[in-house]
């Protein structure tokens, strides 16, 4: 079975020092929103109830009568988060009320918008919800510096900090013109402790 996570290492398992990657356009499930995600029933909260019924709706199309053609059994990936605020170049932990966001689930190339656009129409006729928000979205990341942040999701301007110093040094300056603060949840809080928790983090860069 496709495993995103075991296919592209570089990707989903970076060690705890940061590094510069080359990121290629990469295809995704998106539902966007807006506020600060630790609200109960807020939007991000909402964005993911939107995103999984139609990720394990695709995965498991190949079972029901909806047929993919050129499909490979494949395991959901983690979900990412691309987070901004309006007017600002960067990330502000202490404004987490202005964030905006886009919730993503990876999908594999063989997956197309007619697919994403067929499956929200199924589900939402099984389910009786409405599934309009989930979005089939491309993100062209290009070249970013990332590192594994490990612990609560509030110190990673500390990792954020390393991974700044080590671009300098490298001759890379922020890039956030076009693209965003990024995140990557290798770990379920609902099941981790907060000091464990295990999350990438990307920032967009260009040469000085």
């Amino acid at each position: 079975m496709f495993d995103f996570k075991k296919v592209f290492k570089v990707e989903y398992a970076p060690d705890q020092q940061p590094q510069i990657i080359k990121i290629p356009k990469i295809k995704y499930l998106a539902v966007s929103g807006m506020g600060d995600p630790n609200q109960e029933d807020g939007e991000y909260q909402k964005s993911i109830e939107l995103l999984y019924p139609i990720a394990y709706g695709l995965k498991m199309s190949y079972k029901t009568d909806y047929k993919i053609e050129n499909f490979i059994e494949y395991v959901v990936p983690p979900l990412e988060g691309l987070w901004w605020i309006p007017n600002l170049k960067g990330m502000d932990y202490q404004r987490k009320h202005e964030l905006r966001f886009i919730s993503l689930l990876r999908l594999p190339d063989f997956i197309t918008i007619k697919h994403v656009e067929d499956l929200k129409a199924i589900i939402s006729k099984k389910k009786k919800m409405d599934f309009s928000k989930v979005e089939y979205f491309e993100y062209d990341e290009e070249l970013c510096v990332q590192m594994l942040h490990i612990g609560p999701y509030d110190s990673e301007p500390e990792t954020v900090e390393k991974m700044h110093v080590f671009m300098d040094k490298e001759g890379y300056t922020l890039d956030f013109s076009e693209r965003m603060h990024h995140e990557i949840y290798l770990s379920d809080p609902r099941k981790t402790s907060m000091d464990k928790l295990k999350t990438i983090i990307r920032h967009p860069i260009k040469r000085k």
